[in-house]
């Protein structure tokens, strides 16, 4: 689940190019957000593009044993048992029969399409906003909506990285306005998809995790960098997510 801060590629076009002015942190990062940024950074992955043999060898390698009781810890052993028997063909079918489509595929992994039931709403400015307050930067070349889930997650991957600089207050914020709002019922949908296989397994444990990832940030501070109250500091950060496979 390695992520890098470097240009590269999203689905056949270049992907976000972040730059961020982030508020002080007050604590230390802790391994639970190193592990986090990480999670989101695959999540980001894998709604991104088809993914490749590498993303698929390193998924059923990993050790899918988990406590009893542990509902994250079964989803991904699930997770990893459906890459170990994933084939590239039957993955990029069923990635273009999910996300793309003739026109659109069966789901529109887009935060204004779930919250408003359309495209390019007023969900996605509001996004692109906070995007900008925070100092991420779209290049041109980018197709894509912002408020796409793999963006959202590969954001939010960039807003736990250890060297990110961003506060928990920062990192609340952000998931409560973007993702809490949608991302859980687009994953649940992902469970029930008719073209889901392999994306039925990822669609459960991202559903799972978001659900936790709600309870976390459910009581965090209100100040971040997206209030005026918040002291920031200018640093450079790339956040981006690595090629398939």
């Amino acid at each position: 689940m390695e992520r890098a801060y470097a240009e590269t590629k999203r689905w056949g076009r270049e992907s976000l190019e972040m730059r961020a002015s982030s508020p002080v942190a007050d604590t230390a990062v802790d391994s639970e957000d190193h592990l986090r940024s990480r999670v989101y950074g695959l999540l980001a992955r894998l709604l991104g593009n088809v993914p490749g043999p590498d993303t698929l060898e390193l998924l059923s390698l990993v050790d899918g044993q988990s406590a009893d009781g542990d509902t994250l810890g079964l989803a991904w052993r699930d997770l990893c048992a459906a890459a170990s028997e994933a084939t590239p063909q039957s993955l990029s079918d069923e990635f273009h029969a999910l996300f793309v489509g003739l026109g659109r595929g069966e789901l529109v992994p887009h935060g204004s399409w779930y919250m408003t039931g359309y495209l390019m709403e007023r969900p996605l400015a509001a996004l692109r906003q906070d995007l900008s307050q925070l100092g991420f930067e779209r290049e041109d070349s980018v197709k894509e909506p912002e408020d796409h889930a793999a963006i959202l997650c590969d954001v939010m991957a960039a807003l736990t990285a250890d060297d990110s600089g961003f506060d928990a207050a920062t990192r609340a914020d952000f998931f409560r306005r973007h993702m809490a709002p949608w991302m859980g019922r687009f994953f649940e949908d992902l469970t029930t998809a008719k073209a889901a296989g392999f994306y039925r397994s990822v669609g459960h444990f991202a559903k799972l995790f978001i659900e936790i990832e709600q309870q976390f940030y459910g009581d965090k501070p209100a100040v971040s960098a997206l209030t005026p109250q918040a002291v920031v500091r200018t640093i450079s950060v790339k956040g981006v997510t690595p090629k398939a496979g």
